[in-house]
Formats: C-alpha cells, sequence, structure tokens
C-alpha cells in the first residue's frame, strides 16, 4: 500500500491526519494512505505559489511551453498506466479511464502550443501622437478545487491554462480519488516549473476547501461540483471580492423526435445516461420523447439496457463499473423510492448486484410516465438513473428541455435540419448537440452551461484567457 503526501513549496509533505483510498470496484483492495493537509499547510501553500508565480510570470514563452508539452506528453505516453490506476480508484472502466489521461495531456499540450499564440492588441489613440496597447497580464494565485469523477482529465483543464497564462496554483483534489491526483502532480514535479508554482494540498472541501477560497491572498477560484457547494464558495468569495469560475449542476435533457433515427437515438441515450455510471455533469438525465416513437423508444431502451454488462472497472467485458462509493450507491437507490412515491414507473434496472468482488454495483435504472415536476426530473441525481417524459411535439419538448433550473448540455435526435437548426438557436444551455450524445466535449473550445450550472467565465480553448488572466490597457506617446 502507497504512501502519498501533499506537495508544497516543491517538496512533498506528511499532513496532520491521512485517511485510505478503497477501489469500489473491489473494496477489499485499498489502493493507499493519503496525507490530509492542515489549514497551516494551505496557508504554506499559497505563499508558495505567490513567491513561484512573480518568477514564473517573467519566464520566456519558451521555457512555458516546454513545461506544459513534457506534461502532457508524459500523460499520453502513460496513459495506459495512469488509466488503469484511475479506474482502479474511481470506478470507471479501463478504456474510458485510458482514454481520460490521454484527453488530460491534450489539454497541457494545447495550452503549451496557446503560450506561443499570446498576442496583444494594438490600435491608434484618439489623441494625436499616442499609440493604444492592450495586453493579458496573470490573474495571480488561482485556488483550484476539482472533483472526483474525472479525476486527471477536471485538473488538467484548469492547471494547463492556469500555468499557460503565468498563475501559481494550490490545487484541492477531491478526498475520494487522491491517487490519480498524486500521479498528475509527480509529472508535475518532474518538469521544468518553478518549485512551488503548483502546490496539491489534499483533505476535505470543509477544511482545505474552507481554507482556500476564504483567504484574502487568493485571487481567483475556479471549481467543479454541486450547486450547493458553489452557492458557498460564492458566498465566502464576495467577502474577499476573489474572481470566480464555478461549474455546478445539471439535468440534461435529449430530446427524440418523432423522425429521429432510432438507432442513433438509442445509442445516444444509453450512452449518456448510463456509461460512466452516470457520474458526470454532462449525463441524459431526462428523455423527452414524442409520442410518436415513445413506445418504440423505450421498448429499444429496454432492449439496449439488458445487454449492458455491469462489473469490475478493470474487467476487458464491463461497459459500466460501480458506483465511486457506498454514499454516491445509496443516493442513486434513495432517488429510486422518490420517484415511486412521485407516480413514476420504473420499468428495468435499479437492483443493486453482485459479483466476484465486493464493490457498489447496480444496475441502471430506466423510469416512465415522469414529467417535469418531479424532484427525479429537477434535481441532479449523479448516478444511472434517467426518466422519459412523453412530449406531444416538438414545442411541446422544447419547452419541457428548457424547464429546469440548469442549463448545462442538451441534444435533439432528429433527421429535420430546420428543426435541429431551431433547437440549437432556442435551447438554453451552453452546449448544444445534434445527433450525438448530450455527454462528450472537445477541448479546444468553450465549455460551461448556463442558469444554476455555471457562473463566471467559460472553461478551455481560447475562451480560458477570460478567467485566468486581467486586461492591461497601456497608453504610450511616440516622441
Amino acid at each position: 500500500m502507497n504512501e502519498s503526501r501533499n506537495y508544497i513549496g516543491g517538496q512533498w509533505l506528511e499532513g496532520e491526519s491521512s485517511q485510505d483510498n478503497v477501489n469500489p470496484s473491489d473494496t477489499r483492495d485499498v489502493i493507499g494512505n493519503y496525507a490530509q493537509a492542515s489549514i497551516e499547510q494551505v496557508g504554506q501553500a499559497i505563499d508558495a505559489a505567490r513567491m513561484a508565480q512573480v518568477k514564473w510570470a517573467r519566464s520566456g514563452l519558451e521555457q512555458k511551453y516546454n513545461a506544459l508539452m513534457f506534461i502532457g506528453s508524459q500523460l499520453m505516453e502513460r496513459s495506459a498506466e495512469l488509466g488503469e490506476l484511475l479506474s482502479r480508484e474511481e470506478g470507471k472502466t479501463l478504456p474510458e479511464g485510458k482514454g481520460e489521461v490521454y484527453r488530460a495531456g491534450q489539454f497541457f499540450t494545447y495550452y503549451g502550443a496557446e503560450v506561443l499564440r499570446q498576442m496583444g492588441d494594438f490600435s491608434e489613440s484618439t489623441r494625436s501622437g499616442v499609440e493604444v496597447m492592450v495586453s493579458r497580464e496573470p490573474i495571480g494565485v488561482v485556488g483550484v478545487i476539482t472533483p472526483w469523477n474525472f479525476p486527471t482529465a477536471l485538473p488538467s483543464w484548469k492547471l494547463a491554462p492556469a500555468i499557460a497564462y503565468g498563475n501559481g496554483v494550490v490545487w484541492k483534489p477531491a478526498n475520494l480519488t487522491p491517487a490519480s491526483a498524486v500521479a498528475l502532480m509527480q509529472i508535475i514535479d518532474q518538469s521544468d516549473l518553478p518549485k512551488g508554482l503548483v502546490n496539491m494540498v489534499l483533505g476535505s472541501g470543509s477544511k482545505v476547501g474552507e481554507a482556500i477560497i476564504n483567504s484574502p491572498d487568493i485571487d481567483a477560484v475556479t471549481f467543479t461540483g454541486s450547486l450547493h457547494t458553489g452557492r458557498r464558495i460564492a458566498q465566502a468569495a464576495a467577502l474577499n471580492l476573489t474572481k470566480l469560475q464555478m461549474e455546478m449542476g445539471s439535468k440534461n435533457p435529449l430530446v427524440v423526435m418523432d423522425d429521429a433515427d432510432m438507432d442513433t437515438a438509442v445509442a445516444c441515450a444509453l450512452n449518456g445516461s448510463f456509461f460512466s455510471m452516470g457520474q458526470k455533469c454532462t449525463a441524459s438525465s431526462r428523455l423527452i420523447v414524442t409520442k410518436g416513437v415513445h413506445d418504440e423508444f423505450v421498448a429499444r431502451m429496454q432492449q439496449g439496457m439488458a445487454a449492458l454488462t455491469i462489473g469490475h472497472a478493470l474487467d476487458a467485458d464491463s461497459q459500466i463499473g460501480p458506483a465511486v462509493d457506498d454514499k454516491q450507491l445509496a443516493q442513486n437507490l434513495s432517488y429510486l423510492e422518490i420517484a415511486r412515491a412521485e407516480g413514476a414507473e420504473l420499468i428495468c434496472g435499479g437492483e443493486t448486484l453482485e459479483r466476484e468482488t465486493p464493490g457498489h454495483y447496480m444496475q441502471p435504472a430506466l423510469f416512465v410516465n415522469g414529467d417535469n415536476t418531479m424532484r427525479l426530473n429537477r434535481e441532479e441525481v449523479f448516478g444511472p438513473v434517467t426518466c422519459v417524459i412523453k412530449a406531444d411535439d416538438y414545442d411541446h419538448a422544447l419547452s419541457l428541455a428548457n424547464d429546469t433550473e440548469f442549463g448545462l448540455t442538451s441534444s435533439i435526435i432528429t433527421s429535420s435540419l430546420a428543426r435541429a437548426t431551431h433547437f440549437r438557436k432556442n435551447s438554453k444551455t451552453g452546449c448544444v448537440m445534434v445527433n450525438l450524445p448530450t455527454s462528450g466535449t472537445d477541448y479546444h473550445v468553450p465549455f460551461g452551461g448556463r442558469k444554476n450550472s455555471s457562473f463566471g467565465s467559460r472553461e478551455q480553448g481560447q475562451y480560458a484567457a477570460e478567467f485566468y488572466t486581467q486586461v492591461k490597457t497601456s497608453y504610450i506617446k511616440a516622441d
């Protein structure tokens, strides 16, 4: 069993306590013991980031480029090894784990290239003989708080732009998936970044996370997690006027029209609703189906669900792994009872499963006869549970899709270009898919939602500069 420490100021340090990291596919398998940082250590990490950031901001472009490219290349080259570790501790299947690590590497190489593409804006002043230059500078020290469901990709799409644009970082990974965090931090440690530029403090959100967001020495906080936690962060950040970027809850609709290709519709629904155990913010948690194909769609979904293989994340045959822990499994099961009590009908799945190894397994669940007033269709479950809602026609389906406090992703399955175009323009979400699952996004374009799904500027692509930099306007008189 590995013993792993926090990384502060370029040193691996013990914490004030520690906790075990348990494999959700086999709860007898303890992956390692991980140090929990103290509040004092969070302060040390902030100080280290502040000191290193001053040096890093003045570093040459090629040094930044080389460091980011090294980290990205290492992740891609080691994606099989680190992907297996990720799947072992988080529970997503091995192909998903390997793919996530490889994609994480692409974030770093993308932002390595972005370093060399940074350009300022020049213009003439309204005053004769004066030139105006608009440039971007680092925001300073960024607090990065990441969730457990994408333990390598999500930190990477925050850390890479933070580093690329010249910032220091204090990173708090999720306590449920520390092994992937430590592996990423080890690679960062081997790069040519200044020691102390990136610091990793393991621990709970209520202690370590609170220390980060309450610190007046943190210039910005980027967070991905629940709406409840996001609201608490916003309240704390307001006291120090800390710049915020947050990705929070979702209730993503997949709309299936009468003219949909049914193979595509079912494949997208199965993928979006159940793969990764439904443990992703882009999961399809509402299936809105027009009445002309409702019954056929439901029957085809039942057939597809019956063919799914749920098992150990590292088994080659597994399509879906376990829930991340016993608490998440219990929450999934509780929503089955909530939905039944409100009148929805469970027609497929929902049972806990036993496998050769003790783990948090359950059969994905499909409800019908639901409506948009039910908690099942209002609240984020974050598990393999979805509900089919019958719509009268396209206008009704669009109205149902938009009737939510969230607005992250949406998708429509249709053969009509006109309808797809109308949906793209009128869906109240930050990301819209056509004939694709609600999940699955690219790393070079902006990602984020509307309403209570997101707060602040977009993540990823060139849009990340809006958060990780601040604008300076300079006036220069030539003579």
